[in-house]
């Protein structure tokens, strides 16, 4: 085995575990959210932010490898992974294309916990929201922030037109 497809497949292991360990972080983040643990979920937060970074770093250290590997091989620097693996010693392709569809995998998973986490979130706040208002009525209706978020007060004036007057 060549040295670049050596450091191609362990780049692609780390990418692995690097997923893997945000995609436990994200599944603890959704018990949070259920059983309402303000503290456990800031906490969690903050390790999934740590985590994203470190599936970044390995990803853009495993796409270097692969630009690298396929510079070994003789393909243009931007070749796609399918078009690398094409080239790869037939005893190495079961690896790399279980590699590959493992990673596919978690990340499709990661995108659906994110999408559960995200409407778990929504429908927390939304049930804040009502609580607050039938604790405190306001006569004030409903109108739109500046960024174009409905808020139930009215927005604090503007500096622009505090400077003009």
């Amino acid at each position: 085995m060549s040295r670049g497809l050596e450091q191609l497949i362990g780049t692609l292991r780390d990418e692995l575990t690097e997923c893997g360990e945000l995609l436990a972080l994200l599944e603890e983040q959704q018990s949070f959210i259920i059983v309402r643990s303000t503290e456990g979920l800031l906490k969690n937060i903050e390790q999934v932010n740590v985590q994203f970074e470190k599936v970044s770093a390995v990803r853009q250290l495993r796409e270097e490898n692969q630009r690298r590997y396929a510079v070994e091989i003789g393909f243009p620097v931007a070749s796609s992974f399918g078009d690398i693996s094409g080239r790869v010693a037939a005893e190495y392709r079961p690896l790399l294309g279980a590699l590959v569809e493992e990673i596919n995998g978690v990340l499709e998973n990661l995108h659906q916990w994110l999408r559960q986490n995200y409407r778990l979130l929504g429908r927390s706040l939304d049930l804040l929201q009502q609580l607050i208002k039938g604790l405190f009525p306001t006569t004030v209706g409903s109108t739109y922030s500046r960024r174009g978020y409905l808020t139930p007060t009215a927005p604090p004036p503007s500096t622009l037109y505090n400077g003009l007057i």
